[in-house]
């Protein structure tokens, strides 16, 4: 024993051993003690969410990162292990950054018969339970109720361990009727198998409050992108827009309104095209990025349309490596959504590339990251007019103090910092029933 002992050391430290060598033993009893004592520290935090998406991705790796944290994501949607068909988009998409390194995870599989996020059968998963409990969490964090095994989680750990939820639900939507009645019930019933909502902004603390959670069951735990892969430290991502905007032929000069985006109608992509074919500004343009189901009417309108037709630009769905380029391309970054727009993470990433924002007062995250005149506009949904008038003020600003549009952008780029995945690790890396009752 004492020969394999001594090895063992000479394979740690490129020594030999003497018999007499009791510190070494002494100080590895130490280690091993201290290693054990961490693992007992640390809090095992299980996360349920359906599937690896690129603004949770890096938040994991940060939390698996922190000392006091356990962590382990337990995916849903097994079927999207390796790419996901994305209905908005139209298309199959497999991004191009990591999303499944630097944390513990695994795939539950999924047995529903009609496998997707867009319904509440779309997430079955007979062994999800079975899972959680063998791995021995002291608290779980679930991402969404509206799915089977997700609530079937929260009934079943309710009472057992601490339950946190994630979701950014507003009440921007919601219509007075009985129908309005019979939901706030039913959601009622739904969070009071939570102990915790994580709440991303003013919208969605509204919205759990109507809901029942008292004010004392709210966190502040806002909505984040990864800001430093946004950012542009040596100007390359701006050198790179300059001249694809070049080959778009839209000169250096010009001031360009960016949507980018799935062309949905939620999103209103034709409201902006309308009112920027009304405002006709000179030296102007506007660029689409992205696909879905209204691409061809717009794309209809604009052939129709001489003026259009040099002025506005349409890009296919670009991948995440290319985004910090993407939103460079544009002076503005305008989100119109019309409806069911709970926060706009786009907003954050834009933001994050020193982009001014105009956003219609239906996104979710205006009253949190949009104020007017320092960090961007917002108009009333629906309201071409006074959509086309910003859009007026900005070209304006553009050509004659564009000092004014850049320090806008720089406003909301300052701003934007102070909504950070490491902001959020510091919150959720305190989920712990001591952390609590403390």
């Amino acid at each position: 024993m004492r020969f394999l002992s001594a090895n063992w050391r000479i394979g740690m430290t490129g020594r030999e051993a003497s018999d007499d060598d009791g510190a070494w033993d002494s100080m590895q009893a130490l280690v091993i003690e201290k290693t054990i004592m961490h693992k007992a520290m640390c809090r095992r935090l299980a996360v349920v969410i359906t599937h690896p998406i690129q603004y949770y991705a890096p938040l994991f790796r940060l939390l698996s990162q922190h000392s006091g944290v356990q962590l382990k994501v337990f995916y849903t949607w097994s079927q999207t292990q390796h790419r996901i068909f994305d209905i908005g988009f139209r298309q199959e998409v497999a991004w191009d950054i990591p999303l499944l390194e630097g944390y513990d995870y695994t795939f539950i599989p999924n047995v529903s018969r009609k496998p997707g996020c867009h319904h509440f059968m779309g997430i079955r998963n007979p062994s999800l339970i079975p899972a959680i409990e063998q791995w021995k969490p002291d608290a779980l964090l679930v991402f969404g109720w509206n799915y089977w095994s997700h609530l079937q989680v929260m009934r079943t750990f309710k009472h057992r361990i601490p339950i946190y939820f994630r979701g950014d639900s507003t009440l921007i939507d919601e219509q007075l009727g009985m129908r309005k009645l019979m939901r706030r019930l039913f959601l009622r019933w739904v969070y009071r198998h939570i102990d915790f909502a994580l709440y991303v902004g003013q919208h969605n603390r509204d919205y759990f409050l109507a809901h029942g959670l008292k004010a004392s069951q709210l966190i502040y735990a806002p909505h984040a992108v990864d800001n430093e892969r946004f950012a542009d430290p040596d100007g390359e991502y701006a050198t790179q827009a300059m001249s694809w905007r070049a080959q778009l032929s839209i000169s250096r000069e010009a001031c360009v309104f960016l949507f980018a985006g799935k062309l949905i109608p939620k999103k209103n992509p034709l409201l902006l095209l309308q009112a920027f074919q009304d405002l006709q500004p000179t030296n102007a343009h506007l660029l689409y990025v992205g696909n879905g189901e209204l691409e061809h009417a717009l794309k209809q309108r604009v052939s129709g349309h001489s003026w259009l037709s040099s002025h506005v630009h349409f890009l296919p769905f670009q991948n995440q490596s290319r985004m910090p380029v993407v939103y460079r391309l544009g002076d503005v970054m305008v989100l119109p959504s019309s409806y069911n727009e709970t926060w706009g993470l786009a907003v954050n990433e834009a933001m994050a590339c020193g982009r001014p924002i105009i956003v219609s007062n239906r996104v979710g995250c205006a009253p949190d990251l949009v104020q007017p005149g320092v960090t961007g506009w917002i108009f009333e949904a629906g309201n071409k007019d006074e959509l086309k008038e910003i859009l007026r003020q900005v070209v304006d600003m553009h050509q004659q103090i564009p000092e004014q549009l850049q320090q806008i952008g720089m406003q909301a780029y300052q701003y934007i910092q102070n909504f950070s995945f490491n902001q959020l690790q510091n919150i959720i890396a305190k989920i712990t029933p001591e952390y609590h009752e403390a």
